[in-house]
């Protein structure tokens, strides 16, 4: 049986050992083909950087590697390395990919931890005399590098990439066609959001520069002012009296008013012990209730004021509910003129389930709170308290401020009112001329969208 001897030969040159390449992807075809370039700091002082290189694999046809380790000598290709045969040790199957020029490093972060810890050796055999050669060697882990430029400083500018920027890196290098087309559209993409953008940051910067910030301040205050308005009712502002302002004849049309007239008898005719016992069921809203207590000696005025509150009773009872399912939805006793009012003036059509439903939505309900307002200052002599509405109707008093606001009133609270002394808290609303300004409700900059 033949025998064999080696001996320790050291570096195959000064400061050189062997290099043992190992691809980081990639399926080995050719292994004789592949050209090798080994770069050395040029610090040949310094104990550290001397013994640093650089293994380039130059760009070639077939596949890159993967799991691949190849040995090669220093300054040299695979084909002419002083003897040393390329032994293909590890061979992983993988998809064909583009060429790619492959670069591994014997320090900093892509260096492999193993050159630290161990030491490796490359043999070669002469058969003819069972001697073999034993040299230092090193491994070199060979990643693609998605650039031209294999310069060290290349590759610490794509470290500082982002995760997505490399991902898209190598999406160009490696991805389908699917996702090539995809990584283009989403960068078009990108690209037109940022020229929209930049052209509507241009068009606000030149709107500012022509009118100002005050200016645009006040014409917002007017779009938030007029928005509301559209729930009010019709503001005469050249009025010359109170009365003028909300007209009477805009919340209740004659023959809507003389329609009235049986159904506000009851109220006018009510006597004390029924009027306590409407109190004790609660038939009537508290505003009623309080107003009826003053009724007018005058058979006329009395007969006036009672119509008015039936309404606003009525308007109010309406408010409450939120889908208006009955043709009648305030009873027989509510004239035929006045449902029609409601339903028409007062909700929302909807489509739900296959029918059409009314609905009493948020804009309704601040539209129906106006007139409940205009009303109830027909009713007071122009001015009334609008905290015993907003107990009514169920609102927030900031609602119920803001729509008092937008109507034009003077809000302030209820200290030296008959009834009221002992809670300050509540608050008067009072329609004189001239009329304020108006300004954007408090409210409106959070409110919600109306439907």
């Amino acid at each position: 049986m033949a025998t064999a001897t080696w001996r320790y030969r050291g570096d195959p040159e000064g400061e050189r050992p062997a290099a043992l390449v190992r691809f980081a992807n990639g399926r080995l075809e050719r292994p004789e083909s592949l050209r090798f370039t080994v770069y050395r700091n040029r610090d040949s002082a310094h104990p550290r950087k001397r013994h640093r290189r650089i293994v380039v694999r130059l760009r070639d046809s077939g596949r890159a590697a993967r799991g691949c380790v190849t040995a090669v000598h220093s300054g040299a290709t695979a084909s002419g390395c002083n003897g040393l045969q390329v032994q293909e040790l590890l061979i992983a199957q993988v998809s064909e990919t583009e060429r790619l020029c492959y670069v591994g490093h014997n320090f900093g972060s892509q260096a492999t931890k193993c050159n630290s810890l161990c030491r490796y050796f490359v043999g070669v055999l002469d058969k003819s005399s069972g001697q073999m050669e034993v040299y230092n060697a090193e491994i070199f882990n060979m990643q693609p590098l998605l650039s031209d430029n294999v310069m060290p400083d290349d590759t610490k500018e794509y470290q500082k990439k982002s995760y997505r920027e490399k991902m898209d890196l190598c999406i160009e290098a490696f991805g389908t066609s699917k996702q090539k087309r995809a990584l283009s559209s989403r960068r078009m993409n990108a690209v037109g959001s940022d020229i929209v953008s930049t052209a509507v940051t241009k068009a606000a910067a030149n709107v500012i520069d022509a009118k100002g910030v005050t200016a645009l301040m006040q014409d917002m205050a007017q779009d938030d002012v007029q928005n509301i308005s559209a729930f009010l009712p019709p503001c005469h502002e050249d009025a010359d009296r109170p009365e003028h302002v909300y007209k009477f004849e805009d919340l209740l049309s004659p023959a809507e008013y003389e329609a009235l007239r049986v159904p506000a008898a009851a109220l006018a005719s009510a006597t004390a012990e029924e009027m306590a016992k409407r109190a004790e069921e609660r038939s009537l809203c508290s505003f009623v209730l309080e107003e009826l207590k003053f009724l007018p000696t005058d058979e006329k005025s009395r007969d006036h004021k009672a119509r008015c509150l039936w309404f606003l009773d009525t308007l109010i009872k309406f408010s409450q509910q939120k889908v208006i399912k009955k043709k009648h939805p305030m009873g027989p006793e509510c004239p035929h003129i006045i449902s029609k009012k409601l339903m028409k003036n007062f909700t929302s059509l909807t489509y739900n389930n296959g029918s059409i439903q009314n609905l009493i939505s948020a804009s309704m309900k601040a539209k129906i709170t106006a007139y409940v307002i205009a009303l109830a200052l027909h009713i007071n002599n122009f001015q009334t308290d609008l905290t015993v509405l907003q107990n009514d109707m169920k609102l927030s008093e900031s609602r119920i401020l803001d729509i008092a606001k937008a109507l034009r009133l003077r809000v302030s609270k209820a200290k030296g009112v008959p009834g009221l002394e002992n809670d300050q808290n509540h608050k008067l609303g009072t329609l004189s001329l001239p009329l304020p300004t108006q300004k954007a409700p408090e409210g409106q900059r959070k409110r919600k969208k109306m439907n």
